[in-house]
C-alpha cells in the first residue's frame, strides 16, 4: 500500500514544467515579458554603470562629477587626488584617458551625469534591497528595519546594539532602567569626563578667538624643493606681520615618506617661523661673533697698554 501510494503521489505531483504547460497562453506571455523586462533592466543598469563610471576608480560617483575638455568623467575624490598628486610632483595635472590638462578652472561639472547616477539603483548595506541612489541614504538612516541602532538606555550604560526590528523587544526586557544609581554612576562619570574634555577644547578655542588683537591674513602656499640629493617638496608662504613680528608658514606634505605620490594618504605638517631667512640668521650670528672677538681683543690690548704704562712709571722712579 505504501509503495502504491508513494508512486501515485509521485505521479500526481505537478512539476514546474507541467505547471507552466497548464498555464494559459496569455499568462505565459506575461511571465516571459516580465522576465525579459527584468533582464533588460539589469543589462541597462550595468551598461549605464559602465558608461557613467569614473575614469580613474571605475566606480559610480557618489557626489560631484567633473569632466575634462574631451568629456571624460571623474568623481570628486579622484579629481582632487589627480590635482594633489600633480602638485606634489610639481607637474601639470592631466586627464588619465586623453592626457589633456585639467585644473579647477579647466574642468567642469557634469550635472546631467550627476542626476542620472542619482537615479540608478543601489543595494542597501543593511537589508540588501535596491533603492535609487538619491533616496538610499534616507532609507538606511530612517526606514530600513535592518539598520543598526543602539538601545535607548545607552546613556545609562546599556551596551546592546542591533537591527531596528529587534530594538523594541530588547527594550521591553532591558534591565538597565531597573539598576540603582550606584550601578549607573561609573558610566555617567565616564560620560562626564568625555564631555568635560570636549568643553575644554571649545573653551580654548573661544579664549583664542576672544583676544583683543586678532590678525587675519590671506596666505598662499607656494611649492619649493630642498637642495638635498633627494629633493623634497615643501610649501612656504610669503612674510606676513602678526603681533609686531614677521612670520613665515612652512608646510611639508608626507615628510616622513620618500615617495609621497605613491600613496593616497596625505599628512600635512605646518611650521611657523620668524621672518628671517637662514642666510640672514647666519650673517647675524657671524656679526655677533665678530663683535665678541673684537671686544675680547680690545680688552687684551687695553691691559697690554696698562702694563706698559705701569712699567714706564716704575722705571722712571
Amino acid at each position: 500500500m505504501s509503495e502504491s501510494a508513494s508512486s501515485s503521489t509521485a505521479e500526481g505531483s505537478p512539476t514546474s514544467e507541467k505547471h507552466c504547460e497548464d498555464l494559459s497562453p496569455s499568462k505565459k506571455i506575461k511571465l516571459e515579458t516580465t522576465s525579459a523586462s527584468r533582464e533588460v533592466e539589469t543589462k541597462l543598469e550595468a551598461r549605464l554603470g559602465g558608461i557613467l563610471c569614473c575614469a580613474v576608480c571605475l566606480d559610480l560617483p557618489h557626489s560631484s562629477v567633473f569632466q575634462c575638455s574631451n568629456g571624460h568623467l571623474m568623481c570628486a575624490g579622484c579629481f582632487t587626488h589627480l590635482l594633489a598628486d600633480a602638485r606634489i610632483r610639481d607637474e601639470t595635472a592631466t586627464c588619465p584617458n586623453c592626457r589633456v590638462e585639467i585644473s579647477r578652472s579647466l574642468a567642469t561639472r557634469n550635472l546631467a551625469v550627476e542626476k542620472a547616477v542619482s537615479e540608478l539603483p543601489a543595494d542597501c548595506q543593511f537589508c540588501g534591497q535596491k533603492y535609487p541612489r538619491n533616496s538610499l541614504e534616507r532609507h538606511e538612516t530612517d526606514f530600513c528595519e535592518e539598520r543598526v541602532v543602539w538601545c535607548q538606555y545607552h546613556v545609562l550604560g546599556c551596551g546592546w546594539w542591533g537591527p531596528q526590528h529587534e530594538k523594541s523587544s530588547h527594550e521591553n526586557q532591558c534591565q538597565q532602567p531597573s539598576h540603582t544609581g550606584a550601578q549607573i554612576l561609573p558610566h555617567l562619570r565616564r560620560q562626564n569626563e568625555a564631555n568635560n574634555e570636549q568643553k575644554s577644547i571649545f573653551k580654548s578655542i573661544f579664549s583664542v578667538l576672544s583676544l583683543e588683537k586678532i590678525t587675519f591674513n590671506d596666505l598662499q602656499l607656494k611649492p619649493y624643493r630642498t637642495d638635498e640629493f633627494i629633493h623634497k617638496l615643501f610649501y612656504e608662504t610669503s612674510r606676513f606681520t602678526a603681533l609686531n613680528y614677521q612670520w613665515v608658514i612652512k608646510a611639508h606634505l608626507n615628510d616622513n615618506q620618500r615617495d609621497p605620490h605613491l600613496t593616497n594618504k596625505r599628512y600635512l605638517t605646518y611650521q611657523v617661523d620668524d621672518g628671517f631667512d637662514n642666510e640672514v640668521e647666519n650673517l647675524f650670528i657671524m656679526f655677533l661673533w665678530f663683535i665678541n672677538k673684537l671686544f675680547y681683543f680690545s680688552i687684551l690690548f687695553l691691559m697690554f697698554l696698562l702694563v706698559i704704562l705701569l712699567l714706564f712709571i716704575l722705571l722712571s722712579f
